[in-house]
């Protein structure tokens, strides 16, 4: 194989976007209609209840949700649903939208300076943070009487709970 020819082979990679636990664990915590507690929406989500107390604090700490100690305490949106857009949510919670390697700070990618695909993915990045920000916590958020249904549920052993994904 000439030089060129090799400077032409690239393995491509089979892009994959997923979100990270911790943001669709914050989604989850935030679409609902009343105080609850974190025990609460670990039985009815069947997460971890510590992998939740670091979701609930980023989210509390980021304004999204306010605690409340003692004994009828719990946690309930720090803003109106209604005020608070999913790509806002989204921007807060993942860590980076590194997509390809080359949105990495770290990128060891050889094309970088080259690459018309990145820019590509970049729209389409860009596009879809522009839908999500479209899109309110009320607009996606469970009716109440989902929201019960779904604790009540958490109390049936057998039973699995899933609303995203």
């Amino acid at each position: 194989m000439s030089a060129r020819a090799s400077e032409a082979v690239a393995v491509i990679t089979v892009i994959s976007m997923q979100l990270t636990k911790f943001s669709d664990y914050a989604l989850r915590v935030l679409t609902g209609d009343r105080r609850v507690t974190i025990a609460e929406i670990a039985a009815a989500y069947r997460i971890s209840r510590a992998h939740l107390m670091k979701v609930v604090n980023s989210l509390a700490r980021a304004g999204y949700l306010t605690a409340h100690r003692g004994r009828s305490g719990g946690i309930v949106l720090g803003r109106p649903a209604e005020d608070i857009c999913l790509g806002e949510v989204l921007r807060a919670t993942e860590p980076a939208f590194a997509i390809v390697e080359c949105f990495s700070t770290n990128s060891q990618c050889v094309f970088t300076d080259r690459c018309r695909l990145a820019r590509v993915l970049d729209q389409a990045l860009t596009a879809f943070l522009t839908v999500l920000d479209q899109h309110t916590l009320a607009s996606v958020a469970l009716k109440p009487k989902d929201f019960r249904a779904i604790f009540q549920t958490a109390r049936r052993p057998t039973q699995q709970v899933r609303l995203f994904g």
